[in-house]
Order: C-alpha cells, then structure tokens, then sequence
C-alpha cells in the first residue's frame, strides 16, 4: 500500500514557509546558561543523569519498548538500508500473498501490513531525516537518492495484486471487529479502492505508471527548492533600517560597506521585509524571491498538475482535490473552497482598514498621497504601525526570549499540564555536535514515554524551515509490548553571536510551543497500530492541538515563568508591552489571515481547475488566484515554484485555516476552567482525548470529548475580526 509510505514524509508541521526568522549560517554551540528560577522548572533535568539503557530497563517494567534509531553513517549504509527495506518488505508482502482463503486472519493479513509499514516508515524517516539534516554533503545526496528509490518502489505495493485478493478475503468474511481494527480494515480496503485495485487491470496499471512519475517529479521539485540559493549584494545605506541582528550575522558582512543577503535564508529576507525603508530594496528583495527555483520547476509545476488530475480521473474523482480531501474531515475540494471564500469575504471589511492605514503611514513616509501598497510594502509599514501606534519593537523584544530560557520555561508548562517530566540523555549518536536528546515520562507513574531530539541551529545544506520529523512511531507489537515515540525537533533558530545569546523574536516562541506540540501528540500516542499513532491524522486536523497551544506564548502569567531580559533577569515584559503586542497582532490579522487564504485558495483552485489542457496556465493562474485574494504579485512572479506546501501539502493548505478554527474552539475550554492555561485537569484531558487517541478514533469524536459539546466556529470568526458568514 502507498500507506505504507505515508510514515515517510509525515513532517507535521511546515508551517509558513516565509512567516519565521530562520537562518542558513554557521552552526554556533547553545549557551546552556537559564536564569529560570529552578522553581519554574519543576520536571526539568538538564544535567545528564541518566542513559538510553535506564529508560529501556524501567520501560520493560510497564511492558513498553524504548529504542533509539540506529542512524546509516555512510553512503553504502544508506544504500544498504533501502535495499534490505526493500527485500525485507516484499518478503513480508509474499507472505500475505500466498495465503488461501481458508487461511486468512485479522494477524496474518491486515496487522502484517501495519506491522509491514512500520519497518518501512522507519527506514524512511531514518534516511529522509539525514537528507534534511546531515553535515555530510555525501549522506544527504546518498540519502535524498535512497528516499527517491524507495518512494518510486512503493507506489508499486499498491498494486500487489496477490495481497489485495489476501486482504479482500479475510474482509469478505465479515469479521466481526470492532474499534481500532475495524477502522484499520476498513481504511485498508479504501486505500486499496483509492490506489485502482477495482479497475480493469490496463486502468490500474496506467494508474501506476502515473504515480511512480509523480513520485518521481515531486521529489526533484523539492529538491530544486532545497538547492535554491541566491546572495543580493547591498551597501549599508541600501539597507538602512535593517536590525543589527542582520547586519552582524556571520557572512553577512562581505566588506567595509557591503553586505550580502541570502534570500533563500528565510530570517534575512525577512529582516529586509519587516524593517528597510528602500522599497526599491524590499521590491528587489521580494520580486527575485519570488523566482527561486524557477528555471528548474517551473516546468515541473505544470507536469505535476497534470500527473495529479490524471491519476484522480482515472480512479473516478472529479479532480486532485476531491481525491485527496476525501480522507480529511472537509471530504471533498468544494466544501474546503466554500470554507475559504467564507473566511475571505468575511475579512475584506477589516483588510480595507489595515491597509488604509498603512496607506497613511506609506504616505506620510513618501510625501505621496496616492501611495499604494504593494506586496512588498505590507510587512513593513506593518511593523511600522506595531512601533507607531502600539510603540511595539520586535526587535527589542528578543531580549526577553534567550532560546535557553525559553526551552526551559516551555518545557515546565507543558509538564505541568500534560503530567510529564523531560530529562536530557547523552545520545549515543549525533550527527551535529549540539544535538540534544531528552526522554519524556509520565510523572506521575514514572513511565517512560519516548525521546525528542533537538537540532537547533542552521547549517549548510539543512532543512531551511521549522517543523517536528517523526522517527519512531507508537505501536503495539505482537508481544503486546508497546513500541514507544522518537522524534526529532528541526529548528533554525538565530545563533548566538559573540557575547550576545540566541534571541527570539516572539513570533519564533510562538512557532516553538506550536511544533513542540506536534511532539508531544506523536510522544503521547496510545494508538495500537501505527498507521493511527500521534500525528497520523486527518491533515486538515494535525495542526489543530499545536495551533491551540500558541495561545500560552501570548499570555501574561505563561511569559513571566521564563521571559526575562537576559541583561537584567529581574526585568520582565511589562503589562503594557504584551497588551500592545496583541493589540499589535491583530491590528494586522486579517492581513496576515488574507495572505493565508491567498495560499489555501491557489492550492484548490490549481487542483480543481488545472487539466491537461491547461496546465501550461498554471502559473498566471496561481498568480491571479494570489493576487485577487491578498496583493498584485510582482511583475513575473513564479512564487508557486519555491513554494514547498505544493508538494506536501497539495489540496490541503486550506488545512491551516480549518485547523485554526478548531483550535480557538478547544481554546476555549482552557480559557474557562479554573487554572487557565495552567490548569492540569483540563491539560490532562487533552492529554487523554485528543493526544493519546491520535486517530484511533474518528478526531470528531475526540474533538466532541474533549470539548464536551459539538465544535462551533464562532470563537474563531471572533479571534481573526471577521464578519459572519451570511
């Protein structure tokens, strides 16, 4: 089954791309310094004090099974690993293959998939975790070729004609099961509908062919982007207005008076967005962006639509969004647009607003009463309003966020409310010298429940962006042991520089405790198989918990357990100051909720319109769809091309905006019980009912159970500003 790579690339989260300061420099070791009272941190060891082997010893004591993953090291490791994942899982597939229909079972031919998949998934995280983070250039060209190699093989095991009939066997039956194996019975023979299996085979076999391309084409596409690359030379007067956090980063600097901006680095672009005054420069900035990649995916963008829409209409959808959203709680591609253009029209109103004023500040600035604003104009004369009228410097607050402090503060809130204890383990292998390794237990039963590893700054040649990478998943083995979680958590965070430690913007403590929630739903996991393990649900609902759990970065009594200025410890953030931070926020929120949507909407409109007649039109109708929904493009703009989410969360952007909406309703709850956002009942039953669950159950039931009444979308349409849907 192609689900048996669906472990592969389950990266939770990749969250606007070009919304975090993250950087591409030279690695720089973590102050370990946290003037964190101890007080704070209850549940948090950082002195190493126990080895992977206690953890295993004291696992066995609550039949649980803690492992780390054994890393490939060298190139032929890595081609021996997906040549034995290969031999090793054909075997397996044999298996099930030659079983008669009097021999078939629940073990023998629906677990042994999943058992299959976990083998798999394994090996693929293991091997696509090296391609994004090595320091090896060797191993990450040796590794992206092995994931190439086994995504192209897996779209084939689909196509096991031996083990369908197997499976559709035993299904024929009509066991009685219920619970998480009739769910997995039942989305196995879906899977098995959704690959052709109940095509002639001429259908099935052109189905096939269709996937191993796409396979294929999506895999160069995102390693077109990864190796993107592009440094625009400036003078210090160009960039007058730029944060000296810009200007004295490493390699940045190139002469006396010259300096050099990596646009691919998404902090730098960034920091040119959010605070030059040139807008010749932000234009330039802006408008080459927006060609990364071009030459090389551009024609790859029309060839991937048209591969997409192929299969869908071959297996009887109406288009590549119908297909993909029939798995995902919004079912289909129409009720997804309808939910968009709701939020859209609902936010035109306010948008009008924001940009009126940015249009005064812009004015006054230029002397031009007529002043427009442009793409390349809104984040900064956003900024420009947060330091007007609400006297908000994103700059000057990074002084209350050093990284260290900020992990360790995070780490006592969520302790707290999901009754865990963190403590660090030397980890046997590393492959950057600053990694870290921590194990998670349950503290009130001592309960090992999983590891999460830590790679926290940039390098050359690592994975640009920000997200949580599964590694091992949670399930329960034949032995009736409990395999536990492995993750790792991916970060390019600003390094330290010189005297001065890594400092956060609040934007990045946002991002932080939002995909450290992502680790905590895969760790937390109790699901039996692992095709249901932590994240392993609907996309359009995966965002939901992390995005609920951004609200602790923005509340009062949250801050104050670790936001200190690192200069002056006793100093917190003032009142004052978080009152106008989030007067601030969502003075622009339906700007940054329109840009948003821009993204949503392009990605369903490219995959419900595109067809092989048109796709040569697949760009100037991206830019369009951008255009209309948020701000005019610049002039040639190939933005979709540089645009990671096209293949990895295609049809399913408008994920984060639906998931959004969940998340300001399981808010809520928090937000009413008695401790607030520190209230352990409350985190204990988000805990059981939605993190646990994973999607062992349907999530709307978990959702329900959790909030003890059906979802609403009002709290979020109150959140974001917008009217009513009429």
């Amino acid at each position: 089954m192609s689900n048996l790579l669906k472990l592969a690339r389950r990266v939770a989260s990749l969250r606007g791309m070009f919304a975090k300061p993250f950087c591409l420099l030279a690695l720089v070791a973590i102050s370990t310094s946290c003037s964190t009272p101890d007080s704070c941190c209850p549940n948090t060891s950082t002195a190493i004090v126990k080895t992977p082997a206690d953890f295993q010893s004291i696992g066995k004591k609550f039949k649980n099974v803690l492992r780390l993953p054994q890393f490939e090291t060298t190139t032929n490791a890595i081609i021996a690993t997906a040549n034995l994942t290969m031999t090793n899982a054909n075997a397996a597939l044999d298996r099930v293959g030659k079983l008669g229909v009097g021999e078939v079972n629940f073990v023998n031919t629906v677990r042994a998939l999943d058992d299959n998949a976990v083998q798999i998934g394994e090996a693929m995280n293991r091997l696509y975790l090296i391609k994004e983070t090595s320091t090896n250039a060797a191993l990450r060209e040796a590794a992206t070729e092995a994931v190439k190699q086994l995504q192209d093989w897996g779209v084939s095991l689909d196509y096991r004609e031996d083990v369908y009939r197997a499976v559709k066997a035993y299904a024929d039956t009509q066991p009685t099961l219920s619970g998480e194996e009739a769910k997995l019975l039942n989305e196995t023979m879906r899977d098995y509908r959704r690959a052709g299996l109940a095509l002639p085979k001429a259908q099935r076999d052109a189905v096939e062919k269709l996937r191993k391309e796409l396979s294929s084409v999506t895999t160069d596409f995102d390693s077109n982007i990864t190796k993107a690359k592009k440094a625009i030379a400036f003078s210090k007067s160009e960039l007058d207005g730029a944060p000296e956090s810009l200007l004295t980063a490493p390699g940045v600097k190139t002469g006396e008076k010259e300096y050099s901006v990596q646009i691919n680095v998404t902090w730098q672009y960034l920091a040119v967005l959010e605070h030059v005054k040139s807008e010749a420069v932000r234009k330039r900035v802006i408008t080459e962006q927006h060609g990364l990649a071009k030459t090389e995916n551009a024609p790859l963008v029309a060839k991937i639509l048209t591969l997409r829409h192929q299969i869908a209409t071959k297996l009887g959808y109406s288009n590549w969004a119908d297909f993909q959203l029939e798995v995902k709680m919004a079912n289909n591609g129409k009720t997804a647009i309808e939910f968009e253009e709701k939020l859209r029209d609902g936010l035109q109103p306010k948008m009008e607003s924001e940009l009126a004023e940015f249009r005064k500040l812009k004015a006054a600035e230029t002397g031009d009463a007529n002043a427009q604003i442009n793409l390349w104009d809104f984040r900064y004369y956003a900024e420009q309003l947060r330091k007007t009228k609400f006297n908000v410097d994103s700059e000057q607050l990074r002084n209350f966020f050093p990284l260290q402090n900020v992990l360790n503060g995070m780490f006592a809130i969520y302790q707290r409310i999901f009754s865990l204890k963190f403590e660090r383990v030397d980890p046997p292998y590393k492959w950057v010298e600053d990694l870290q390794l921590w194990a998670v237990t349950d503290s009130e039963t001592a309960e090992p429940l999983g590891y999460f590893y830590l790679d926290l700054f940039p390098r050359e040649g690592k994975y640009h962006h920000f997200a949580m990478f599964p590694i091992i998943d949670g399930k329960r083995l034949a032995d009736g042991t409990y395999q536990r979680p492995v993750v790792s958590l991916v970060c390019n965070f600003t390094p330290p520089s010189g005297e001065t430690p890594s400092l956060l913007d609040h934007d990045s403590v946002d991002t932080l405790f939002h995909e450290f929630g992502h680790a905590m739903h895969a760790i937390l996991t109790r699901a039996s198989f692992s095709r249901f393990s932590g994240t392993s649900v609907p996309r359009d609902f995966v965002e939901a918990p992390s995005q609920m759990l951004e609200n602790w970065a923005w509340d009062k009594k949250v801050l104050d357990s670790f936001a200190a200025d690192y200069r002056d410890p006793s100093k917190k953030i003032p009142p004052a100051i978080l009152d106008q931070l989030k007067a601030a926020k969502y003075a622009t929120y339906a700007c940054h909720y329109r840009r948003q949507l821009s993204f949503g909407l392009t990605d369903l409109v490219l995959h419900t319109q595109i067809t092989d007649a048109n796709s040569g039109e697949s760009l100037s109708l991206a830019n369009k769809t951008l255009s209309d929904t948020f701000l005019p493009q610049p002039e040639g703009s190939a933005f979709l091309c540089y645009f990671g989410h096209f293949t990895g969360y295609d049809a399913g952007y408008y994920g984060y905006a639906w998931a959004d909406a969940i998340a300001a309703d399981l808010a809520t709850v928090f937000e009413h019980s008695p401790d607030g956002y520190y209230d352990i009942a409350t985190g204990r039953r988000m805990r059981d009912e939605i993190y646990s669950q994973g999607d062992s159950r349907d999530v709307n039931i978990s959702i329900e159970k959790f909030l003890g009444r059906p979802r609403s979308i009002e709290p979020f349409l109150k959140k974001i500003g917008a009217q009513p849907a009429k």
